[in-house]
Parts: C-alpha cells; sequence; structure tokens
C-alpha cells in the first residue's frame, strides 16, 4: 500500500479546480491537499518559506511530497524552472529534476503557456461541454501542439468558445476547468507540460500507470 500523501501548489482558482477532479485520477488512493495562492507573483514570493516549513515537516513525515505547479505566461521556461529549483534546493530539499532517477519529495512543473493548453489537449472531453466546436480542432495548425499556442491558451480558449456560441460576455475559467476536467483522458491528452505534470506526480508518489 502506498502511504505518500501530496501537497500540491498552484498560483489560482482555476488550476485548483482542475487538478481536484484530476489528481484522485492520476494517483488513486493517494491523499492529497491544494494549497492555492492569490497569483503566480505570490506563490514565488511565499516559496521559500512555505519550502522550509515543509522542511522540518519531512523530518517527521517522510511521507510528504510536494509538487509546485506555475503557469510560464510570458517568462522564460527554463530561467522560470531554474528559480523554482534552485528555492527548493535552499530549503534542503530535493527535486525530481536534481536527484535524476534518485528519489525526490518534490516535483517543480510548468503548464505552458498556461494551463487551459492542457484543456485543448484533450478537443474530446472539450466537446463533450461544447458540443460545437469542431471534432478536427486538434489537427487546425493554430491548435495542433497544445503547448505552442500563440497569443495566449487563455485567450485562444475564449475565442473557440466564442465563435461557436459560448460565454459571449466572457469566460469562467474556473467553471470551464472544472467542467472540462470530468471528461479528459489523462493517459492521452496531446499536451507535454500536462504528460510532464502527470508523470511526474506518479514518479514522485511511486504509483505505476493506472491501465
Amino acid at each position: 500500500m502506498n502511504t505518500a500523501r501530496l501537497d500540491i501548489l498552484v498560483e489560482e482558482e482555476s488550476a485548483e479546480h482542475l487538478l481536484r477532479v484530476l489528481t484522485p485520477r492520476i494517483v488513486p488512493e493517494v491523499p492529497f491537499e491544494i494549497r492555492r495562492f492569490s497569483g503566480k507573483p505570490a506563490l514565488l514570493r511565499e516559496l521559500p518559506q512555505r519550502m522550509r516549513g515543509y522542511s522540518q515537516i519531512l523530518r517527521f513525515d517522510p511521507t510528504l511530497r510536494v509538487v509546485v505547479l506555475v503557469d510560464r505566461d510570458d517568462d522564460d521556461c527554463v530561467a522560470l524552472k531554474a528559480q523554482i529549483e534552485q528555492v527548493v534546493r535552499d530549503s534542503g530539499l530535493s527535486t525530481l529534476t536534481s536527484v535524476g532517477d534518485g528519489w525526490a519529495c518534490v516535483a517543480t512543473r510548468i503548464a505552458v503557456e498556461e494551463l487551459e493548453a492542457w484543456l485543448f489537449g484533450d478537443v474530446e472531453a472539450l466537446r463533450q461541454v461544447y458540443p460545437r466546436i469542431p471534432a478536427a480542432l486538434d489537427r487546425q495548425a493554430r491548435y495542433r501542439d497544445p503547448d505552442a499556442i500563440v497569443g495566449g491558451t487563455w485567450e485562444s480558449l475564449e475565442r473557440v468558445l466564442q465563435k461557436h456560441g459560448y460565454h459571449p460576455g466572457g469566460l469562467p475559467k474556473i467553471r470551464v476547468a472544472g467542467a472540462v476536467a470530468r471528461h479528459m483522458d489523462i493517459e492521452k491528452n496531446r499536451s507535454h507540460s500536462f504528460a510532464q505534470f502527470r508523470d511526474g506526480v506518479r514518479r514522485l508518489v511511486d504509483v505505476e500507470r493506472v491501465a
């Protein structure tokens, strides 16, 4: 029986709603908490203190595992990840990136460019909620690679939905994230950053892929 437990740090509410649905499917039976911050700057600002706290907890509770998830936005992905990795190392904790194939207690993951790329990664899940979206959306050049959508994935998703008659008053990010997540196929999502998150969480708690 796996005894690991997860703390997942996210920057905003739509990520929290998405992961409350997806995490139990990624690592079934692993207890988890999602710690939501009031934006990416707040998460990055509070991260050193938070990691020092985790370092103290791990001295007495070796079952704890921590995932840090932020959007890339307009940041340099390599530099942003290096910044977060350094904060973790400064607290005396190990990350999946720093240990290679060894044991780690922290995974740092970047949603490229924003969390909505994970929704574009499963067009069929989008169509379960918004059936007027064309089934061939993922074959259009602009949306073929969810992590390479130009001009912001949030804005792109809003344009796609409004073009087909949904949410004319603006995209309700939280509601959309939760609704689409319930239909996502976590093994076939085309977003590379989602796959990195999924596989990193499984490796962190040493859970094999669920068939």
